[in-house]
Parts: structure tokens; sequence; C-alpha cells
């Protein structure tokens, strides 16, 4: 703890420590750091406690889990547990500055992500205040149209009632049953110029040719007051958009004597309405290039807008629920972060894994923001998901970089340790002049050495990527070829080995090189079962090929310790293993990854005590699926066994 803090302060970290875990959570609550490191064995609390106390509190702190070798569930679990990373021992340096990095990394993320959606609410707010003044304008229409009813008995009244229509902000006028203009407010004079005494249609652009195509002359033929738009022609020669009201004036024996006429000039709605329609337009373009997955979501989770982006991938599904869009659920996820926005109108930040349109998953980042009313009530949340696939996928691969060293350096460790018996064992021979003891560290050095070329084997197996060859073999002799490899070895360690061979077994497409391999894998692990019961009775291998139409099973069953349900149930994970320092766990995790990609399984039964049996079920011809998937070939050639240059 103490140099670990003083090199973190060095690299310019401001560090606190804490002896157990109790005393973390204190200095936690107190200080509040962003990133926090933990042993994940200490008295106690211990590291996992610790890590759900952080993430309950405080779910933006990033933990880093330190862990010996032998922890890897615990490591897995704090995974589980929202970890960002962890660490073995002892701690490398290059490896805790990845690990810190990644914290930072996503640490800025995170407040990048904020930061982006505090401009998209600005945005939004701005919008809709432009929106309300539009509409506000807009509302000029009807009071217009209340306004024409008010002042009908005003306008009876020419010289009174213009003195009142002269403060009107609209353009005013009356017409008398030949057409004819009789009176105007002042504002029409000023901006229309003076028709007292022409015809109702003139002030119209173009100019209407005959009188029915005048709004007062239909008041006169319907009785009714009626509502257009029109384009006035102004005093300037210019134009004038306008709603024009018009209503009848009845004289006492109620036929209509006279048409009162009220244009609004629309110029600034017009400008206002083509103003927010370029802003609407500018930001669905901006809703739309946002390189992230964007959704706006009402009360009942449904979707009601989305980003292009979001429809390419997980298709234009507005109307939908989200949960069933890219979750594929029938009811709303567990700790959805839109339900805590609705609930209590702040940003909320979640990660999940979630499925487009065509199946593959991506793992995201998800940030909510409310929308508002211009009340302050929140009547949407939008939802931005931020792909972070690749990078967990490199946080995958780190692990099992770290996993794969870890297991490699305990491993080379043992070999070594190994070597340096049969070393002493030969030295201290030749000294005495004891053949025996020769021969003894003699087979020591081989039996390393052959250990060592299986761990580098399966290290360059693992690391490289394939592309199988796929070619058509005879199965007696691929089987034959594999006893001759394996026989041997299980003569030295005094194992019985018993092929159980069919005599035409006929053809299986394989790619040779890997799926050899894959079987020696099994062999090797069944050979290192029977040599660890150290007993030398009943100490059998044995080999049987069955075979059907469109299948072939290979059978290898062994004497030896047997397995455990939880080591049965961990085989065939990556780096498990049960051998301690003498197996990195990279063997059987191989040949299961071999015969899954033939199109294959491996079905395994295992008694402690008694032996295990695998039995690597494979078809004769794999599924052009799986040639495919493995870029195979298109004409794969055919291996006859009789031919002396056969391999």
């Amino acid at each position: 703890r103490t140099v670990l803090g003083i090199s973190l302060t060095d690299n310019g970290y401001e560090v606190l420590t804490a002896e157990n875990g109790e005393e973390a959570l204190r200095i936690f609550r107190a200080a509040r750091p962003p990133i926090v490191l933990s042993d994940i064995k200490m008295p106690g609390m211990d590291g996992i406690s610790l890590l759900k106390a952080i993430k309950r509190e405080s779910p933006d702190t990033e933990v880093i889990m330190i862990t010996g070798h032998g922890d890897l569930d615990l490591a897995i679990k704090s995974l589980q547990h929202k970890a960002v990373d962890f660490i073995t021992k002892p701690i490398n340096d290059k490896v805790l500055e990845i690990a810190l990095n990644r914290a930072v990394e996503k640490i800025k993320m995170r407040e990048k992500l904020a930061a982006y959606t505090q401009n998209l609410e600005k945005l939004v707010r701005k919008q809709s205040e432009k929106l309300i003044q539009a509409e506000r304008r807009l509302a000029v229409e009807q009071a217009v149209a209340g306004l024409s009813e008010a002042i009908r008995e005003i306008a009876v009244d020419l010289q009174g009632g213009f003195y009142y229509l002269n403060e009107m902000p609209c353009f005013v006028s009356i017409h008398d049953r030949d057409l004819k203009i009789v009176e105007t407010n002042q504002l029409f004079k000023d901006r229309l110029g003076d028709h007292i005494g022409g015809n109702s249609w003139d002030i119209f652009s173009p100019g209407a040719a005959e009188p029915v195509s005048c709004p007062v002359a239909d008041t006169f033929e319907s009785g009714k007051g009626c509502r257009v738009k029109a384009i006035l022609r102004s005093a300037d020669g210019g134009e004038l958009p306008a709603i024009i009201h018009t209503a009848p004036i009845r004289d006492k024996d109620g036929r209509v004597e006279l048409v009162i006429e009220i244009a609004a000039d629309v110029s600034e709605i017009n400008r206002l309405e083509k103003e927010l329609r370029n802003t609407q337009r500018r930001y669905q373009e901006l809703f739309d290039l946002v390189p992230c997955y964007i959704s706006v979501q009402d009360p009942e989770f449904r979707m009601v807008a989305a980003n292009r982006r979001f429809k390419d991938d997980f298709g234009d599904h507005v109307g939908g629920h989200c949960y069933s869009v890219y979750r594929h659920r029938n009811s709303i996820c567990p700790d959805c972060p839109v339900k805590k926005t609705f609930r209590d109108g702040r940003s909320h930040q979640s990660e999940m894994v979630v499925a487009d349109k065509e199946g593959r998953q991506y793992n995201v980042l998800i940030w909510t923001a409310p929308v508002r009313d211009a009340a302050g009530r929140i009547i949407q949340v939008m939802e931005m998901l931020t792909d972070i696939t690749q990078i967990r996928q490199l946080q995958s691969h780190l692990s099992s970089l770290g996993f794969l060293i870890g297991s490699i350096s305990h491993g080379i460790k043992g070999l070594l340790t190994g070597l340096d018996g049969g070393m002493y064992l030969i030295n201290t021979g030749l000294k005495k002049n004891d053949s025996g003891r020769i021969r003894q560290g003699w087979e020591t050095v081989q039996s390393m050495v052959e250990r060592i070329r299986g761990m580098i084997g399966n290290i360059l197996f693992y690391t490289k990527e394939r592309r199988f060859k796929w070619e058509t073999v005879d199965i007696a002799w691929l089987a034959e070829d594999i006893c001759l490899t394996v026989a041997h070895k299980m003569t030295l360690k005094g194992i019985s080995f018993v092929k159980d061979l069919p005599d035409r077994p006929g053809t299986i497409e394989v790619d040779v090189t890997a799926f050899r391999s894959a079987l020696i894998n099994v062999f090797e692990n069944a050979i290192d079962a029977v040599t660890e019961k150290n007993s030398r009775e009943n100490a059998e291998i044995v080999f049987t090929v069955r075979t059907g139409p469109d299948r072939v099973c290979f059978s290898i069953r062994d004497t030896g310790v047997g397995m455990d349900p939880e080591t049965k149930a961990n085989l065939f994970t990556l780096f498990f293993s049960s051998k301690g320092n003498a197996g990195t766990g990279l063997g059987l995790f191989i040949a299961d990854q071999t015969v899954t990609q033939h199109g294959g399984t491996i079905e395994v039964e295992s008694q402690p005590g008694v032996g295990s049996e695998f039995r690597i079920i494979m078809p004769r011809k794999p599924p052009a699926s799986v040639k495919q998937q493995m870029h195979a070939p298109a004409a794969p050639p055919v291996i006859d066994p009789a031919q002396p240059d056969a391999p």
C-alpha cells in the first residue's frame, strides 16, 4: 500500500490510502475520489463488498480491483458488479497505467456526454420558445375575427367609428353594395394608398379582373363573413401577405348594406414561420447526424422520435416501446433510466447490452435528459445510447491478455522448477556416477521440455487468427496418425493404450491441423489425469471411433482422477486449469473452440476417482454456413492415405 501510494503520487495522482475496507469506505464518503483501487481479499469487509457499497453510493466512481493468482472467479464477479478493470499481483507498472488510463477515459467520456446532453437541452428550449412566439403571433387571426364582430356597430357611424378604427394595427375599410370603398382607416391610407371611391378589389395583387373574386363581393352575395389569405398591393408597389376578414353590416330591415373588411399584415408571421421551418430542419439534421443513437419517449415508454442512425440499425419503430425495440422484452427493463428521469426530472446514466434488427449485440452507455413543456412539466424523455462495444472488446482482450500472462508466468515458473530438479539430479548423478539418478533427471528434463513445447504451441494457436483449410480425409488414417503421436508418451508414463477403430469408417471433412491438435489436447488432458492419480494399477486410456451416416464420434476415456461438478462446469473456460502451475487452461479451451468451429460438440462424463470420458461428435461434412464463417475454399482437396506422399 505504501509503495503503490508513493508510485501513484509520483505519477501526478492525489492518493488516499486505507488499510481495510471499513476505513476505505469512511475515506471515500469524505473525499469522493473518482477512482478507487482495492484488493479483493481483505480482513473484515472484502473488496467485493467495498465495490458494491461504493457503486450504490456513487455509480460514476470507477473501481479497479487487485487480485492474486487463483482469484479468477472473484475477479470476474467484480466485473459483474461494474468494476472498470482488475489487475493481478505482482502489480506491473504498465498494466496499472493501462487500467488507470481506461478509468480516466471512461470518466472523460461520461463528462463529454453530460455536456453534450446539456447543449441539446438548451437547443430544445430555444426552439420551443421560438415556436411559442410564432403561435402567439398567429393568435392575431382569432383576435381579428372577434374584432370584426365587436366593431360592426361602430362601422355604421363612419364619422365617429373611424376615430376608434384609426387606432387599430390593421387595415380597415368599408365597402358599399356597388363594391366601392367608402372609407378606410389611416393605416390603410398610409400603407396601401388612398383608395376611397375605388373598387373593392383594387388592393389585391395581382389585380382581380372580376368582382366575384373579391371577399367583399362574396360577403354581399352570401350575407356571411369570410376569411381568406391574399396578397395586397402596397402604395410603393410592393406586396404584403395578409389575412382578410369580412363582416356584413345590415340596415334596420336586416339587409346587408355595407361590408367591413379588416386585413392583418402577416409578413412578420410568414418570416417567423419560414425561420421556424429552417430551424426545425437544421435541428432535424443535427438530430440525425449525431454519432450516437437518440430516441424520444413518452410516459408510456413509446418512441415518438428517433434519429437516422437509430432507424438504420434498429429499424423505424416510432410508436413502439423502447424495451421491445432494442431489448426484445415484453415489459419495462429493471433499473430503467428513462423511468427514473420521468420520476425525478434528472439525467440518469446506465450501461446495458442491446440488439439491433439483425440480432447483433452492442454494449451501450445510456444517458437520459428530460423534455419539458412551457409549464415546466416533463412530457418526454430523450435517451441517448453511445456504442462502447469496441471499448468493451478491448477491455475483454486486455483482461484476457492479463489472464494469459499471469497463467503463463505461473506455468513457466513451475516448469522451470521441474527443470531445476531434473538438472540437479543429472549433476549429482554425474558427480556420484549414479546412472539411475542421471536417467531419472533426464526423464524429468524431457517431461518439462515436452510441457513447454505444448504450452508454447497452445499459446501460438490461441493468439493466431486462423483460416481453415478444409480437407476430405480418411477417418482411419486420421485416427492412426493421432494414435502414433500420443502412444509413445503413454508408454513412457506406464499407461495402457487401447484402440477400438472400425475397419472402413469412411471420410470426414476437417481442417486436419486444427482438428488433430484439438484431439491431441484432449489426449494430453487424459494422460495428465491418469498420471495425477499416482497409481499404475488400472492406468488405461481407451480411444474409440464410431461412425454414422452423417456423424462421427471420437471417444477418449481414461481411468484418471476424474472431476467434481465445479471443475466439469468450468472445463472449457478460458485459462481455467485444475493442474495449478502445470497448466495454462488453454488446451481444452482451444479444443472446444476448434470442435465448435467445425460444427461439432464435446460431451463430457466424469466421476471423481473413477475417470472421465470425452466424446467429440463431428459432422462428416460441415454445413455451408460453418465453412463460410471460417473462410473455407470452394473446392477442398481429397487426401488419399494410400498414396506415398499423403501426410
